[in-house]
């Protein structure tokens, strides 16, 4: 959650605001062009926080309505300055549960009609798996570190991350992935390849990682095991 990128960024753009509120006499040398850029340029960067920030679906007759209200000191608003950040926090948080559950039972409606699919297999922990080739019997554990090319996927089948485009392969420790991948590569052997569904629960859970990659994403990757290299236990070293 955004909470406090949220709370800092209205804290900004009232500060914008009082900036470009029109004087009784205009600046030297600052047009009225340049005036209302700027205002489109706060709303527009207002905007954006708005939407990475789960406060979508806002009545912005009353937001415009309390910047006025602000900016001509009327002491009649409902929240002040301390209060209206601890408010949309509050909400923030609301609307945070309130989305998981929602996107539970969006998700939990795909993964039944999924696992239905030939050769679709689910493991406990909800992940579910499709093995296209089993690979060797060197499979990994989630301590080793494991050498990949994938394909990143929303379920409408946009990509949101691919090595394959990049030309490159990607290695890493596999305890330090999302869970559904230190789960999923686990299933096949080296040169094995095979396709996750990740929960979002097992994947980014509420975080927003970006246009491509939106919060309670259920996740789909294409996934090539190209190498396993062993966890080694480190020596300790004595001085002497």
């Amino acid at each position: 959650m955004k909470t406090i990128k949220t709370i800092l960024a209205c804290a900004l753009c009232a500060v914008i605001l009082a900036s470009c509120q029109p004087k009784s006499k205009p600046l030297p040398g600052i047009t009225q062009g340049a005036v209302d850029s700027v205002s489109t340029a706060v709303g527009v960067a207002f905007g954006n926080m708005l939407k990475s920030s789960n406060l979508e679906g806002l009545n912005y007759s009353k937001i415009v309505a309390a910047i006025k209200g602000v900016m001509a000191g009327d002491t009649t608003l409902i929240f002040d300055g301390q209060s209206a950040p601890m408010y949309i926090q509050d909400y923030m948080m609301k609307v945070t549960d309130a989305l998981a559950i929602q996107k539970e039972e969006e998700e939990k409606k795909f993964f039944e009609e999924n696992k239905k699919k030939e050769g679709v297999q689910e493991t406990e922990s909800g992940l579910q798996y499709k093995i296209e080739v089993a690979g060797s019997e060197v499979k990994p554990t989630e301590r080793d570190t494991v050498e990949v090319n994938y394909k990143g996927m929303l379920l409408d089948g946009k990509v949101f991350d691919s090595s394959y485009e990049r030309g490159e392969t990607v290695k890493f420790p596999l305890n330090s992935v999302i869970k559904g991948w230190t789960e999923g590569l686990q299933l096949i052997g080296e040169g094995g390849k095979e396709t996750l569904w990740i929960p979002f629960n097992m994947g980014y859970g509420s975080r927003d990682m970006g246009p491509n990659l939106p919060a309670f994403s259920t996740l789909v990757f294409d996934v090539e095991l190209v190498k396993v290299f062993p966890y080694v236990e480190k020596e300790e070293k004595t001085k002497k």
